[in-house]
């Protein structure tokens, strides 16, 4: 399968063929639809097709490796068969919020020091879970900074590594919740100049000035030492 959506995170169609439908979804030969990982949602959207179109309520990774993904019709929808041409439209303003906030939490993990523990993505609200001290932590002062580092316009940017180079180079991982999938080779990294680098397979704006304001919401305590920082989208 054809992930589209990693090398293009703007693309919000594309032609396909159905490969195989099965009580999990529909599998196509390519896809801009982004499934479920790394705390970000999958897409939603639809497949239309001569005779008509189907809803696609999320996308999932299968068993068969990173480049397996699933796309989930809405229930009681009728999935085109085997072979079906296709074309694959998802929720654009939707998934654009989620490269938004994905991009913010970059911004974040490089603002707020310590290990990420967790995270989620959301399109009204995200959160990273951090092992600091919550002394540490300031909602004002964090807002000021993550919203500096948007100002700054920065470019956004992806680049590939080596599943060698990533093992001798372990100070990269900041999450200690997720590792990065290695085994096919290389690992893809997330590069916000000279702001944070790290591995990632998500998908992002491509300058930080696109994200727009955001401001913490709040800060929660979820253990001795692990504080959970949730952000908003200003709009």
């Amino acid at each position: 399968m054809d992930a589209l959506f990693r090398d293009d995170a703007y693309a919000q169609r594309c032609t396909a063929t159905v490969v195989s439908v099965d009580e999990r979804g529909i599998r196509l030969d390519r896809t801009v639809f982004y499934p479920t990982g790394g705390g970000q949602p999958g897409d939603s959207g639809v497949l239309r097709f001569d005779g008509g179109e189907i809803r696609i309520a999320d996308t999932v990774k299968g068993d068969g490796g990173p480049d397996d993904v699933i796309h989930v019709p809405e229930d009681g929808a009728a999935p085109p068969a085997p072979g079906t041409a296709v074309e694959a439209v998802i929720d654009w303003e939707r998934r654009h919020r989620h490269m938004r906030m994905h991009t913010a939490l970059h911004l974040l993990c490089a603002v707020v020091p310590g290990s990420v523990t967790g995270g989620q993505i959301g399109a009204d609200k995200s959160r990273l879970d951090f092992n600091v001290p919550a002394a540490s932590l300031d909602k004002d002062a964090i807002a000021a900074a993550v919203n500096a580092l948007i100002a700054a316009d920065t470019t956004v940017g992806t680049r590939w590594i080596t599943d060698e180079e990533m093992a001798a180079a372990p100070e990269l991982v900041r999450t200690m919740s997720v590792k990065p999938p290695t085994g096919s080779g290389r690992v893809r990294l997330l590069d916000v100049e000279g702001v944070d680098l790290q591995p990632c397979g998500g998908t992002h704006v491509a300058r930080t000035g696109e994200i727009g304001g955001i401001e913490v919401t709040k800060i929660e305590n979820k253990g001795k030492q692990n504080r959970r920082v949730v952000i908003a989208l200003k709009d």
